[in-house]
């Protein structure tokens, strides 16, 4: 195999995925050069990587969003690619296309692959011409409350309306009758212009309690496009994922062949190269499956798809970005076993509100078939400014059932204080019988799971507070130790003693 050209890669992120991408980068031979703002200089990732370069105030806007610092410190500390990681810039063509004009290459997929798929209007389309599944609705922008009204009619309620530009839930109201659908409209399309300076929206035909199943897929320079089968995203809150898994336990293996399929039409009508996501709402009554977005980057819970498939997605993206054809064919990608991911975050397990502050103890799990991607460490202070997930948690096991039992037993050695985290909140999902039978939707938390304080802390073993309260007890009784009180030199203190003798 011929040698990789990049001798230093800059990644353009932090935390976990800074430090994922840094040790893909070691193992090959590559230096990593790291960029922090000012609120991560003592992050795990700046310590990890090769050389840190800070690239300016905490505010993202400043930092990590800042196409042109990013480049310069790239220029600076002359590196041959970039990788972006995910979230950021990772899905910013003007990134892509900056790095391209600085001799700089992006490990990523091309311009035009992000513009095809970041409109959602034109990515609907184009699946229609690749004979892709999508969801019954409008054909492109609605512009009018009138024009809003005449599509919910044809396609009936309920019905969803989407900021065309939007993503992470933003820009996003389901709409179950006519006296709900003008106040949605109007917010989306504010959300939209507020968001992502575009208050174009459309509708789709809302289905109720899908699942969120999606398809890893990998294209290269040379026209090879593979996937690298699906993984269940359904347990979500607020439209943000927290537990994955992989394979689906709800698709049947016909389905998971048709959908597999499906994602390579997708990604070869625009010629994708990269890692790349085929994201698709799933009823599980009819097992019908509709084409919703394209995420054109890598994924954060990438590592289940590793776990199965035993193919290292960040060192594939880079042998892609250098030229070279995808490692494997499809008939080599195989599923072995199950694998789950729990994005642990410092927040608050109830109302799932941010928890920043500084971590006072930390342990993370061990064992075998178990990964801890984290950036956590004890002193550490985690930042306001970011996303809340430090770490992500991931179980291997050969049927479902043994990688829910290893996550059960990894969780219950995970320890975070200091800080708030919904560790407790991934046990009791973990123990719930909706999650055990594979039943749960993306409704699940807001609907099915009933979230309550005392029954969820229920969860932390009596043994734990039974010890924090001897602890306690013991610091309370014992002798303070009044040492670092006396000021006095001890030169002076035996200079008397030594006078003492001499009288």
């Amino acid at each position: 195999m011929d040698k990789i050209p990049f001798k230093r890669i800059l990644i353009a992120n932090r935390g976990e995925i800074a430090i994922r991408i840094t040790r893909a980068c070691r193992e090959l031979g590559i230096q990593s050069i790291a960029v922090f703002s000012d609120a991560d200089r003592d992050s795990l990732h700046v310590f990890l990587a090769d050389q840190a370069y800070n690239i300016g105030p905490a505010p993202s806007k400043e930092s990590y969003l800042n196409i042109k610092k990013i480049i310069e410190v790239a220029k600076e500390a002359k590196v041959d690619a970039i990788h972006p990681g995910y979230g950021f810039l990772s899905e910013n063509s003007h990134f892509v296309k900056a790095c391209g004009d600085a001799g700089i290459t992006f490990i990523g997929p091309t311009v035009a692959n992000i513009e095809a798929m970041g409109d959602k209007l034109s990515a609907k389309a184009l699946m229609k011409k690749a004979k892709v599944p999508t969801v019954p609705g409008s054909d492109g922008g609605i512009e009018t409350i009138e024009d809003a009204r005449r599509i919910a009619g044809e396609i009936s309620f309920p019905v969803i309306i989407k900021a065309s530009a939007g993503g992470g839930g933003k820009g996003m109201r389901v709409v179950r009758q006519d006296s709900e659908l003008e106040s949605a409209f109007r917010a989306c399309r504010s959300e939209g212009q507020n968001y992502f300076a575009d208050p174009t929206v459309y509708m789709e035909k809302f289905v109720n309690d899908p699942k969120h199943i999606e398809i890893q897929v990998f294209g290269d320079k040379h026209g090879n496009v593979c996937h690298l089968y699906d993984r269940e995203c359904s347990v979500q809150r607020r439209h943000q994922k927290i537990i994955e898994e992989a394979p689906s336990p709800s698709v049947p293996e016909p389905v998971r062949q048709k959908m597999g399929d499906a994602a390579v039409r997708a990604a070869k009508q625009i010629d994708y190269v990269g890692a790349g996501t085929i994201e698709f709402i799933f009823d599980n009554k009819t097992k019908e499956f509709f084409f919703m977005e394209m995420n054109t980057r890598l994924q954060v819970e990438h590592p289940i798809t590793e776990a199965i498939t035993g193919i290292d997605l960040v060192k594939e993206q880079i042998y892609v970005a250098a030229g070279r054809p995808l490692s494997f064919k499809q008939e080599d990608v195989k599923i072995k076993g199950h694998a789950i991911e729990t994005r642990i975050c410092a927040e608050d397990p109830v109302t799932y509100k941010p928890h920043p502050g500084v971590i006072r103890a930390c342990r993370h799990p061990q064992g075998p078939f178990m990964r801890v991607d984290s950036y956590a460490y004890p002193g550490y202070e985690v930042p306001i400014y970011y996303d809340p997930m430090i770490a992500k948690l991931i179980t291997w096991g050969d049927t479902r059932e043994a990688a829910i039992r290893r996550m059960q037993r990894a969780l219950s050695e995970f320890v975070l204080t200091g800080i708030k985290t919904n560790i407790v909140l991934h046990k009791t999902i973990l123990d719930h019988p909706t999650f055990l039978d594979a039943s749960y939707t993306t409704q699940f938390i807001e609907k099915n799971f009933e979230v309550i304080e005392p029954l969820m802390f229920k969860q932390i073993e009596d043994p734990v507070f039974l010890i924090a309260a001897a602890i306690h007890a013991y610091n309370s009784r014992k002798s303070k130790d009044v040492r670092h009180l006396n000021i006095t030199s001890n030169w002076k203190r035996i200079g008397r003693k030594m006078s003492m003798r001499l009288t």
